[in-house]
């Protein structure tokens, strides 16, 4: 079997985390997740339920990756600690969510640059990206650390409008209180899980294990400190955003950053951050790929998914036919995707993940703290899940069961031979 090279050092695993995590969510995810409460408040309460979760997630990740230091995150804990099933279940959620990302991103790059011509734009996106991914790991890691520092330029522009408007503009209007209303507690969950899918980039880190130089110090290392870092930017982000915005100029909003700058009177300024989110948002689908590709890969490999997946270039070292698979799929979804459904559909399935992926952790030896983090991602997961739009969570339940009975029917017992 011909493995992937390790190439990938803590900088590098870090700036692939933080361009998996800022562009899905700080560009697309205010909105969705504003439409679901009524007060700032309560919008700042889901921001610290997801962010409580995810550093709970973080935390097993982490413990099992340097466990478990291969390509294929949660598919591989699963199979290891809790059977080949709980595995293949990790691995399809991961897929399908992730998947979904993908097109949501991709449709999002379209919508920025040329909306009237969104879908085209979205397939040459992919196109592009996946070419990058496939000519090798160090090449992706080197164009996301330029994408990372793309996207905290547009942030910092952000942040400079919604502090610094022009003298036209109504300067007290950024300090009033937009959050009158009471916080509306079922609300807070459902935009949690909503605002979850800002947060789960981190789990790209842990795909990309077999890259990774010395994974036992250097993934446990990256996770936290790239999850730290992207809690910091949205606390700042989201605050600005209720200010100049509030919470029904967010919900309403398909682009509440590049708005910021408008409602500050700073055109030329939203102009530039319309174009920095796109180039962003390249990021995110850029790292989505490589790591949708590697726990294909991963599939490929224990025939979860058929074997040739598990196909490595033997010049770039990089899982090629997975990763024009993927691009093919999420090709295919870009018709049909819409930005808002996806992120929930996407949620939905990634946290069924990440319950795994505790579930795992706490089969680990390890002291009593490590348990209770496990334990609070596992309950935290399964809540943020069931308080997910309806439509949302049973698209993807009947998905994720779609794939277990395939499973089932793959790898149901043999008919005995000669009977009758």
């Amino acid at each position: 079997m011909t493995t992937l090279a390790r190439r990938l050092n803590l900088f590098d695993a870090v700036a692939i985390g933080l361009g998996s995590m800022l562009g899905a969510g700080v560009f697309v995810v205010w909105g969705p997740a504003a439409d679901e409460v009524e007060s700032a408040a309560a919008l700042y309460l889901a921001l610290a339920l997801a962010a409580l979760v995810a550093a709970c997630n973080a935390t097993s990740s982490a413990r099992l990756a340097a466990r478990y230091p291969e390509s294929g995150g949660t598919y591989v804990y699963g199979r290891e600690r809790l059977g080949p099933f709980a595995g293949f279940v990790a691995g399809w959620s991961f897929v399908i969510g992730k998947t979904a990302s993908c097109a949501a991103m991709a449709l999002t790059i379209g919508v920025y640059l040329w909306p009237e011509h969104a879908r085209p734009i979205a397939v040459a996106a992919v196109v592009l990206l996946t070419a990058v991914n496939l000519f090798g790991i160090t090449k992706t890691a080197a164009m996301t650390k330029v994408l990372v520092l793309v996207t905290l330029v547009v942030l910092a522009l952000v942040v400079f409008a919604g502090f610094f408007p022009q003298p036209a503009h109504a300067y007290l209007e950024l300090f009033v209180d937009t959050g009158a209303a009471e916080p509306a507690p079922g609300g807070a969950l459902t935009a949690a899980g909503l605002l979850f899918f800002a947060f789960a980039g981190y789990a790209r880190i842990a795909t990309l294990g077999e890259e990774v130089v010395e994974p036992e110090r250097t993934i446990p290392r990256a996770i936290p400190i790239a999850l730290g870092a992207v809690l910091g930017i949205y606390v700042v982000i989201a605050w600005t955003c209720v200010k100049v915005l509030g919470v029904e100029g967010m919900a309403s909003s398909l682009d509440p950053l590049a708005e910021v700058a408008s409602r500050a009177q700073w055109e030329e300024l939203a102009i530039v951050v319309r174009i920095g989110t796109a180039i962003a948002v390249c990021g995110v689908l850029l790292s989505l790929i490589a790591g949708i590709g590697r726990t294909t890969l991963a599939m490929g490999r224990r025939a979860d998914l058929p074997s040739k997946l598990a196909s490595v270039h033997p010049k770039w070292r990089t899982p090629w036919l997975a990763e024009l698979t993927v691009a093919a799929v999420v090709i295919a979804v870009v018709s049909l995707a819409d930005v808002r459904h996806a992120i929930g559909f996407s949620s939905v399935t990634v946290l069924m993940y990440y319950a795994i992926t505790n579930l795992s952790a706490l089969t680990l030896n390890g002291g009593w703290i490590a348990k209770i983090v496990a334990a609070v991602g596992l309950v935290g997961c399964v809540l943020l899940a069931v308080s997910l739009p309806v439509a949302t969570a049973l698209t993807g339940a009947a998905v994720l069961a779609l794939g277990a009975l395939a499973y089932a029917w793959r790898h149901r017992p043999a008919s005995p031979s000669g009977s009758g």
